[in-house]
């Protein structure tokens, strides 16, 4: 296993910035751009806080007295906001996330969490929707785990290609979602994806 790279200090990120906004054609020692790197390395800081997270810790509590009850359970339009590993730029949007329990349930609130530790990290879509539905089904053992992510990716607004408007839908279905046509489809009738609601 390859060594973890050293963390650059708060002054060394704060330079790098620097850098940035000379690279750009700008002036760091102008007034208004003074105070600029402290700023942005503390929006990174808050940004990319899921570094500093374990999504499977919020998991492990959980609740059996719930009088049998083995439905589906669905947390749907969890909005987050994540950045691309590519460009860095944002990606804005909305989670749905299903899963089927097995003898235990979590709090909601925890399914969000895990939603918002995947998202604050360097992103792409197609991974931080793997990486949410195989945290639960890690740590819940449910029947089933469905999850559904729409962004918006500012990489593909406003740069590049300029389109906006355009959403990316992504899933990753396990156990009796990936295996149950009537389940899958009973899941995307609760999350009702794209119509507009």
């Amino acid at each position: 296993m390859a060594d973890t790279p050293r963390k650059p200090s708060r002054e060394e990120a704060e330079a790098a910035i620097r850098t940035l906004l000379s690279w750009a054609g700008d002036d760091p020692g102008r007034e208004g751009l003074l105070d600029t790197p402290k700023r942005v390395v503390e929006a990174y800081g808050d940004w990319f806080s899921g570094y500093g997270e374990d999504p499977a810790e919020y998991l492990k509590r959980t609740f059996e007295e719930v009088e049998g009850y083995d439905e589906m359970i669905v947390l749907r339009d969890i909005e987050f906001e994540s950045h691309c590993e590519h460009h860095m730029a944002p990606i804005i949007g909305k989670a749905h996330v299903g899963y089927l329990p097995d003898g235990k349930v979590v709090g909601i609130s925890k399914l969000a969490r895990v939603v918002e530790t995947y998202a604050r990290r360097l992103q792409v879509q197609e991974k931080m929707t793997a990486q949410i539905a195989q945290a639960i089904q890690d740590v819940l053992q449910p029947r089933g785990v469905a999850v559904v992510v729409e962004g918006s990716h500012e990489c593909m607004t406003t740069r590049g290609v300029h389109k906006r408007g355009v959403s990316m839908i992504t899933s990753t279905m396990l156990g009796t979602f990936r295996e149950d046509a009537r389940t899958r489809a009973e899941f995307l009738r609760f999350i009702d994806v794209g119509s507009g609601r």
